[in-house]
């Protein structure tokens, strides 16, 4: 008899990943179901994907399979040694026909076939699970909203072919999630065969660009203006955050970009998540003759400079100098 490769059968390479075999057994089966399918030969591509899937669903089952090696190829003349497989129970397995070939008894043993063989195409399977995205504004992702939200869910017809079919959902988002999260809407995903479960829906929580503020995670950061005296003399200036505007002490002799916080009041969570101010100082424009006098009068008074790090001379100096 022939070797049977049953990764060709399922499309899928040799190393492929469990979940990558249950997805090419979810298609391939659905594809040639015989109460569903109308291409020639699909009894017999189902019985056959079946099959392999009865042997590659199981870890077990694969390395028994697998111990053939890799210089078996299809066409080959397959002799199995004796009582190769007894062990195994294939009584379980979720392959949904049971006409297995001559090649599969040989590997495995007819005692380890478990249920007699029939003809029965019956067989279950949980439905596909599917995901879409959802945008909230951050003033939504804090205080929690409920969204409807239309999805367009593949859905096999009559005629055994899938169509798209759109459904509107109204979905609670809890207060505090974060850019990226996925919220699991239970059953709202593809149909079940067979009577089998129906799979999920997961939307992805897309937090839009706010005016002012930047969240990252949890934390809120926000660029916040004052003026040199503040940040000189220290002030109690208001600030915003998302639960309403508060008093923020700015301390005396503060530089650009330095950042304060106020713990909690960034994302609601456990814990919440803090709101970090960035402090920016702004210089009034002179703009009247006052203005400038003061101006200069600031220069005399508190000499400075601020680009001294580089240990270059000053413009006034340089212009003094002979």
């Amino acid at each position: 008899m022939e070797y049977k490769d049953y990764y060709k059968v399922m499309g899928v390479a040799r190393d492929a990943p469990q979940d990558e075999i249950k997805r090419a057994y979810r298609r391939l089966a659905r594809k040639y179901h015989p109460d569903v399918s109308k291409e020639a030969g699909a009894e017999d591509r189902f019985k056959e994907v079946g099959e392999a899937y009865e042997v590659l669903s199981d870890p077990e089952k694969r390395a028994a399979y697998d111990s053939l090696g890799q210089d078996w190829q299809a066409g080959q003349q397959f002799r199995p040694p004796p009582n190769w497989g007894q062990s195994f129970d294939f009584g379980g397995g979720a392959a949904g026909a049971r006409d297995f070939s001559d090649f599969f008894e040989s590997l495995f043993g007819e005692a380890g076939m478990g249920r007699s063989r029939s003809r029965s195409y019956s067989f279950r399977s949980r439905g596909e699970d599917y995901q879409t995205t959802i945008t909230l504004s951050l003033e939504e992702a804090y205080s929690g909203v409920t969204k409807s939200l239309t999805v367009d869910i593949p859905a096999m017809d009559p005629s055994g072919r899938l169509a798209g079919r759109a459904r509107t959902l109204n979905v609670r988002i809890p207060a505090g999630v974060t850019d990226g999260q996925r919220i699991r809407l239970p059953a709202q995903g593809g149909a079940g065969t067979g009577g089998g479960n129906r799979g999920d829906l997961y939307a992805v929580v897309r937090v839009a660009p706010h005016d002012f503020f930047r969240p990252e995670g949890r934390d809120i950061h926000l660029d916040v203006p004052v003026t040199p005296w503040e940040a000189a003399l220290g002030a109690t200036i208001t600030v915003p955050t998302l639960g309403g505007s508060v008093d923020l002490k700015v301390p005396k002799g503060s530089q650009p970009g330095r950042k304060l916080r106020l713990r909690g009041r960034g994302l609601p969570g456990t814990p919440p998540g803090d709101q970090l101010v960035t402090l920016q100082i702004v210089a009034p424009p002179a703009t009247t003759p006052e203005a400038e006098a003061l101006y200069r009068r600031l220069a005399e008074e508190i000499p400075i400079d601020p680009r001294a790090r580089f240990g270059l001379a000053t413009a006034a100096a340089t212009k003094e100098s002979p």
